[in-house]
């Protein structure tokens, strides 16, 4: 409401917070006129009271927000969303529009069907998020890498989400006493306190809020750059709908889930205190889901994607730290037929854990108590890491060899697939990550003036207190940092600013233009990204073969660069190289479907532009690991095609014999 009122939009609210008198003055303004969007929640819309009110009026539209919470598919399901299915006959004639962020298939047929919508059309638009990485890192030490994250991300806005309301008060003073700006959010706060901590996070006084999933519905603040589950998630809709309030600037930013299976453990305890049976499977199957993610050795992003009914577009995301992360193929065979003779010797009644400790030769009283250490598979795979191990579990129950049970006890079940694996000469080969030193993403390395657009963050702030509004009401981080870009010196030049209209070139061009001028009188003009030349590296030595022209040809066609590899009988990386030493030359390479997705392609070709050519040594330097060399290579065979080049030979019109 304190949004659309700083836009001019005539809102308003009835909840708990208001007194009897306050109440009746709303509705009175409602009546009037003087209200054209009125807020409340379900509980308060479904009473006998507020519904005789609502009859009173002629209303346009009944809108109901977070749609999901109608089903009990849904993940916070409430039974009072149930109960809007009346004010179909309070208000007839007034259309029912239902949003949610987060409604898998079955969740979107359930609304429909409780809400007793009409005939309705049904409007579902992408669930990607191409400007948000993903990853989960272990639990383990997790407060220096959630440290190092925030040091990172240092000044800019971020959410910590926590499970428990005490947690978040004791990580948010943890926080304070290394030097943050952070504040606890959680339920339990007197609700003038939890409205002071919003307000300030909105308006930046607060930068990072340590949270319970209390924090958060409705907030639509632009500019998050980073987003934390410090504990596990409930469900793939939660941890879809929660990391979703990063990047809603559409400028890069983080998603981080640090995970350990006590975790899960904490998540059992409340899911056993649950009454209702369906209600409890219903609550643990969307938990599994949870830990699968964790786990998973591929895409995260694309198993979010069809978890949520989406078929991905790319079996490479290149925002995850699954795609992100370099590897290498290794001979699994021998490891999997040890992993699978445990669990055949173990009885196929125990989980993942439990295995382990028997692969390992662990001395564990569960191992001993049961027989374990006197079986021929007991310490068989010393060598291999717990993880290591766990990994090897996630990867051969992936290609179908093993199977979970789930549920609160998951036992690990022979495949009849994985009985041929055994009996079978088959072989197996699996990927791992490369180990190396993981390096921090950047929270954005686009080519502007830096420390301009710093000064012109602080004129924003001063402008936004003045006028008692959050900062991004004045203008978003992308307009300043294309201010930043293109320093503009006139009026004229600041209308074409991304995001400037009519009315904000009449409001903020004198304050905005005058810090610009001066910035520009004492340090001088910026100097512009220079456009790369085809001389910085030199051309192919010698001609191009006939095989390398091959590779073209089935990479324009239409094919992934694995795909064109295998074709080709050659390694992927072998397959880009060729790549590189035709665009080189300027040969018709359409190469469109092998670039990263819109923002991280933006990114890297702002650091090409800001670095002044085409190496790729420098831009790595600017960007760092979070942005592979598979990546940047990819991106600059698009420059290649900017160049002017001789008649280049083309690509051979048939596949060679």
């Amino acid at each position: 409401v304190d949004a659309l009122r700083a836009n001019g939009i005539p809102a308003g609210f009835i909840n708990s917070s208001l007194s009897t008198p306050q109440i009746s003055l709303v509705q009175q303004r409602v009546r009037d006129g003087g209200i054209k969007i009125l807020y409340v929640a379900p509980e308060r819309a479904t009473l006998p009271e507020f519904q005789r009110f609502l009859a009173s009026l002629n209303v346009s539209l009944i809108a109901i927000d977070e749609a999901h919470c109608v089903s009990e598919w849904g993940h916070e399901f409430r039974p009072a969303y149930r109960g809007l299915q009346s004010l179909r006959q309070v208000c007839p004639n007034a259309p029912v529009i239902a949003l949610t962020a987060t409604a898998p298939q079955r969740v979107r047929q359930d609304i429909l069907s409780q809400l007793g919508l009409r005939q309705p059309g049904c409007f579902v638009s992408s669930f990607n998020r191409p400007n948000l990485t993903y990853a989960v890192r272990p639990k383990k030490d997790s407060l220096p890498a959630l440290l190092d994250l925030l040091q990172r991300h240092w000044g800019e806005s971020a959410i910590i989400y926590c499970l428990s309301r005490q947690s978040t008060e004791d990580l948010a003073q943890t926080l304070k006493d290394h030097g943050f700006n952070a504040e606890p959010y959680h339920a339990g706060l007197d609700p003038n306190l939890r409205r002071a901590v919003q307000d300030r996070f909105i308006r930046d006084d607060v930068h990072i809020v340590v949270a319970t999933i209390a924090f958060g519905m409705g907030i639509d603040k632009p500019d998050v750059r980073l987003v934390v589950h410090y504990d596990l998630p409930k469900s793939l809709e939660g941890y879809y709908q929660e990391s979703g309030r990063a990047g809603r600037d559409g400028l890069p930013s983080e998603c981080v889930l640090f995970y350990s299976y006590g975790d899960r453990v904490k998540h059992e305890f409340f899911l056993n205190e649950m009454e209702d049976p369906q209600e409890q499977e219903r609550a643990r199957w969307r938990l599994d889901q949870v830990v699968k993610l964790c786990n998973l050795r591929a895409c995260r992003r694309n198993f979010v994607l069809e978890y949520l009914g989406e078929e991905p577009s790319a079996e490479n995301c290149g925002a995850c730290d699954v795609c992100l992360s370099p590897t290498e193929t290794f001979d699994a065979t021998e490891i999997a037929q040890k992993v699978l003779s445990a669990v055949a010797r173990t009885g196929e009644r125990f989980g993942a854990a439990h295995v382990v400790n028997v692969l390992l030769g662990s001395r564990a009283k569960q191992v001993a108590d049961r027989g374990h250490d006197q079986l021929s598979v007991f310490g068989i795979a010393a060598g291999y890491s717990q993880a290591g191990l766990r990994n090897i579990i996630e990867d051969i129950t992936a290609e179908g060899l093993l199977e979970s049970t789930g549920g609160q006890f998951p036992t690990l079940l022979i495949t009849p697939r994985g009985r041929a694996f055994l009996k079978g000469r088959e072989t197996l080969t699996l990927t791992r990550p490369v180990q190396e030193t993981q390096a921090s993403p950047k929270s954005s390395a686009a080519a502007y003036d830096h420390a301009l657009f710093q000064k012109l963050s602080v004129l924003r702030k001063r402008l936004a207190d003045e006028r008692n509004v959050p900062a991004y009401v004045i203008l978003g981080n992308r307009s300043l940092q294309d201010m930043a870009r293109r320093t503009p010196r006139t009026t004229a030049e600041f209308a074409r600013i991304l995001g400037v209209g009519e009315a904000k070139l009449k409001d903020l061009s004198q304050p905005f233009l005058a810090l610009i001028n001066d910035y520009v009188q004492e340090h001088g003009e910026p100097e512009s990204p220079s456009q790369p030349q085809s001389t910085i590296l030199p051309s192919p030595n010698g001609p191009i073969r006939q095989t390398t022209r091959e590779t073209g040809r089935i990479v324009s066609s239409g094919a992934s660069l694995a795909e064109a590899a295998a074709q080709r009988g050659i390694l992927p990386s072998t397959a880009l190289d060729q790549l590189d030493q035709l665009a080189r030359t300027g040969a018709p390479l359409k190469i469109d479907h092998l670039m990263p997705n819109p923002a991280r392609r933006q990114e890297i070709q702002n650091a090409f532009a800001a670095t002044g050519g085409l190496l790729l040594a420098p831009v790595r330097q600017l960007l760092g690991d979070y942005y592979s060399y598979e990546e940047l290579k990819t991106v600059r065979l698009g420059l290649y095609q900017t160049l002017p080049h001789p008649a280049a030979e083309p690509l051979p019109p048939e596949p060679l014999n």
